[in-house]
Formats: structure tokens, sequence, C-alpha cells
């Protein structure tokens, strides 16, 4: 079982560092948030704040955010292979489709997080500081669940579709949602009752307020509580996509 889901993994990951375009394409938009809301929203944000910097509370947003959009495309996979075959052939395999969901599960969340550290490295250029090695330790457990979570979704969505275009519309219906009402831009204190709800169910809240309490030491909702209620979120959203994917008709 090991060895079939490290050579998933190591599909995925070798698949990835192959396209070079979809790397530098993918570091566009947060590199386009980052220096758009940090230096436009920055100098109002200090004001508010009275003196805090912006970009201390905006960097593990857009790291957060990179890991999701990451994340959730990885489910594109799953429906390209079905497409074209390889799909096929891996499930008349001696292997379990619960191998194959753990192998694409680990690669997509592995690919997600090496995105998100190299969005985390390219905000040092604009002034964030991580405190010390130990919370950037407790970060990479953040940024992989955070990964692992929607890597998942990503996969549970893919595995009841056959439409490329038709996935890409859904997701984005789903995660920009998600990202803004995240608190990932903007603190969630005094919003609107509904909205402030919204953003309480939203599952990507938890792991932006977890990064950012061990990252920077604002914290909404408490580290531990956020860890739990993302561990939960992760375990489940993988044990739906793997029952769903059970059920693939390649």
């Amino acid at each position: 079982m090991i060895e079939v889901i490290y050579i998933l993994w190591l599909r995925q990951l070798k698949h990835y560092w192959r396209s070079k375009a979809r790397l530098i394409g993918s570091l566009g938009q947060p590199l386009l948030f980052m220096v758009a809301f940090g230096f436009g929203f920055g100098p109002m944000y200090t004001r508010a704040s009275g003196g805090a910097n912006y970009m201390d509370y905006l960097a593990p947003g857009i790291v957060s955010m990179s890991i999701l959009f990451t994340a959730v495309f990885s489910g594109l996979e799953v429906i390209w292979d079905r497409q074209f075959g390889f799909l096929k052939e891996t499930f008349v395999a001696p292997i379990s489709r619960t191998e194959i969901m753990i192998g694409k599960t680990l690669g997509g969340a592995t690919i997600a997080m090496i995105q998100g550290l190299i969005v985390l490295s390219l905000t040092y250029v604009l002034g964030f500081r991580v405190p010390g090695l130990g919370s950037l330790a407790l970060g990479l457990v953040f940024m992989f669940l955070i990964a692992l979570f929607f890597t998942g979704l990503g996969l549970t969505i893919a595995s009841k579709m056959d439409d490329m275009h038709g996935f890409q519309l859904i997701m984005n219906f789903l995660i920009m949602p998600i990202f803004f009402l995240s608190g990932a831009l903007f603190p969630l204190e005094n919003l609107p009752p509904a909205i402030y709800f919204i953003s309480r169910i939203d599952p990507l809240t938890y792991g932006v307020d977890g990064l950012r309490g061990v990252l920077t030491g604002m914290n909404m909702f408490g580290i531990y509580n956020d860890l739990a209620v993302i561990v939960v979120l992760s375990a489940l959203i993988c044990t739906i996509g793997t029952l769903l994917f059970s059920k693939i008709e390649a």
C-alpha cells in the first residue's frame, strides 16, 4: 500500500515540476494581491489599527489563498485521467481505490504546500517576517492541513464530474466566496451578523486564523480551536472523497 501511494504521490510531483508555466503562472495572482492590497490598503489599515503593519496581517491570508487555489484544482487531474484513459488503466491494476485516492490527495496537498512555501518566501521581499523556527513549524502544520482539506474537496467534487470546464466553473463559484469571507484580507470583527455567520462556517477561516496566529500572534478563535476544526474537517472530507472515489466509473 505504501509503495502505491508513494508512486502516485511522486507522479504528481514530477508532473508539477515539469510544468514550469503552471509554476510561474500560479504565482501571479498572489503577488498581485500582495502588492495591490498591501500597498493600497496598508496605510488605511495602519491608521485604523493604531500603527499595525497590514503586511503582517495580509501575508498569512495570501499564503492560504495560494494553497487554496492550487489544492482545489488538483481535482482536474482526475477528470483529465478519466478522459484520456489513464484512470481506467489505474483501476484495473491490483490496487484498491482507497490507495489511489490517498496517493492523489497527498500528492495534491504536497504540491499546494510547496506553492504556499514559495509564496511565503516571497512575502519576505515585502517585509513580512516569521518570528522563529517554532512558529514556522506550526505554520507548516496549518499549511498542510489547509492543503489536505481543499485537495480532498477538489477530488471529491471531481469524482462526480467528467467535464473539465464544468469543474472549473463550479470551483471558481465556490472558492472565491470561501477566500474572501475567510478573513484573509480583512478582520472579521464588526461584520454584519449574516456575513459573520457565513465566515464562521467557512473552513478556510480556521486555517487562515490558525496560520496567522502562529506566524504573527494575531488570532481570533484560538490556535488550538482552529487546529481541532481543520483536523476534523480534513478527516471528514477525505473520508467522503474516498467513498465517492470508490464509486467512480472510469
